[in-house]
């Protein structure tokens, strides 16, 4: 099954490139790799505030990164083209806004990780961070960045 009749029967619709809140851009390619900029966690079209191990269970920060996921998708798709040109996820960086005492970071991420796998299959394996940090802008959750090799 290719990776635009997996999200179909996922019933994921890709969003478009948002808008840039501060002085970058979305995505650049260099060679066969493309980067995309850090994405913050949304619901309902705004930031998806909140901290984990404060306001937030691990359960619904693996959401917020599913979230996250979702809009990196979109962004590559508009990056390349086509999504069945990514050779593969090369690297996912996530930062999880925590309190001090939270140590699940690695989990929350997992809510990207695993829908990156189920859509991309093996070539959606990756290497991955996941941070801890006090406060990401706008005071969302989570935010993530990605690396991908395309053909």
């Amino acid at each position: 099954m290719n990776v635009n009749d997996k999200l179909k029967q996922l019933g994921i619709t890709l969003p478009g490139v948002a808008t840039p809140a501060a002085a970058y851009i979305p995505f650049v390619q260099a060679g066969n790799l493309v980067f995309l900029s850090g994405h913050i966690a949304r619901k309902d079209g705004k930031p998806w505030v909140g901290q984990l191990g404060k306001t937030l269970s691990t359960e619904e920060g693996q959401a917020a990164a599913r979230a996250v996921a979702i809009d990196l998708m979109g962004t590559l798709q508009a990056a390349v083209g086509d999504l069945g040109r990514v050779k593969r996820i090369v690297k996912l960086t996530s930062l999880v806004n925590s309190s001090p005492d939270f140590t699940e970071h690695h989990l929350v991420t997992n809510g990207a990780s695993e829908l990156l796998g189920e859509v991309f299959g093996a070539q959606g394996t990756h290497a991955r961070s996941a941070f801890g940090v006090a406060q990401i802008p706008l005071g969302a959750c989570v935010e993530i960045e990605l690396v991908a090799e395309v053909a």
